[in-house]
C-alpha cells in the first residue's frame, strides 16, 4: 500500500475545506427565511394586463414589495432604494427584478401604476389584484393592509407592512428585508444569493 505524499495530502485537506465552505449557511444582512411555508409566490394581473407569477422571472432576484401610489412616504422611500440596489449591483444590475403589488386597487390603475413604475425604473413591474385576490396574497405572505378614511371618499390612506420580500433566482423566498435597512445592505444580501444559488 503506498503511503500519500504531503503534496497529495494537502490537496486532499484543500478539497475538503472547499467542501465544508460551500456547505456552509450563507450569512445575510435581512432576516433569512429560507424555508418558510409562505410566501410562496403570487399569480396576479401586471399593469400591462398580463397574467404574471414569480416564476416568469426565474433567473433573477425578486424583491417584492407591497404599497400603493398615493403612499406619502414609505412606498417612494421604498421604491428610490430599490432604484439605488440595482445601481449598487452594477453588472448584475440586470439580475434584479423588483415586483411592487398594490393594497389600493380601487384608485391604483393600471395605466397609474405603469407611470409609477416608469418614473422609478421601467423594468419594475406592478402586479394588481382585486379585493379577494389581495386578500388571499396578504394572508399568504403575512402583510397587513387596512383603509383610513380621509376628509373625503377618495382622500383615503392605506396602513401596511414595509418591508420587502426577496426570492432567489430558483424563485425560492429566502429573505426579509426591513423597512429602513438601507440600500447598500440589501445590495450586499442580493449579490451574496446571486453567488450562493445555482
Amino acid at each position: 500500500m503506498r503511503f500519500m505524499t504531503r503534496h497529495s495530502f494537502l490537496s486532499l485537506l484543500t478539497v475538503f475545506a472547499l467542501v465544508a465552505c460551500s456547505l456552509e449557511k450563507p450569512k445575510f444582512n435581512g432576516i433569512d427565511i429560507t424555508g418558510a411555508d409562505y410566501a410562496q409566490g403570487i399569480n396576479l394581473t401586471d399593469h400591462n394586463g398580463q397574467i404574471r407569477s414569480l416564476n416568469d422571472f426565474k433567473g433573477k432576484v425578486v424583491v417584492v414589495f407591497f404599497g400603493y401610489t398615493q403612499c406619502p412616504d414609505v412606498c417612494p422611500t421604498t421604491m428610490t432604494e430599490l432604484v439605488e440596489v440595482k445601481r449598487l449591483l452594477g453588472a448584475d444590475g440586470d439580475k434584479l427584478q423588483v415586483v411592487f403589488v398594490t393594497v389600493d386597487p380601487d384608485r391604483d390603475t393600471p395605466e397609474l401604476l405603469k407611470a409609477y413604475m416608469t418614473n422609478f425604473d421601467p423594468t419594475f413591474v406592478a402586479f394588481i389584484p382585486n379585493a379577494e385576490q389581495l386578500a388571499f396574497v396578504a394572508k399568504d405572505f403575512k402583510i397587513y393592509y387596512k383603509k383610513q378614511e380621509g376628509k373625503t371618499p377618495t382622500s383615503y390612506t392605506m396602513d401596511h407592512s414595509a418591508g420587502s420580500y426577496v426570492f432567489d433566482t430558483q424563485g425560492n423566498v429566502r429573505l426579509y428585508s426591513r423597512y429602513g435597512s438601507s440600500a447598500q445592505v440589501l445590495a450586499q444580501d442580493i449579490q451574496t444569493l446571486l453567488k450562493t444559488t445555482p
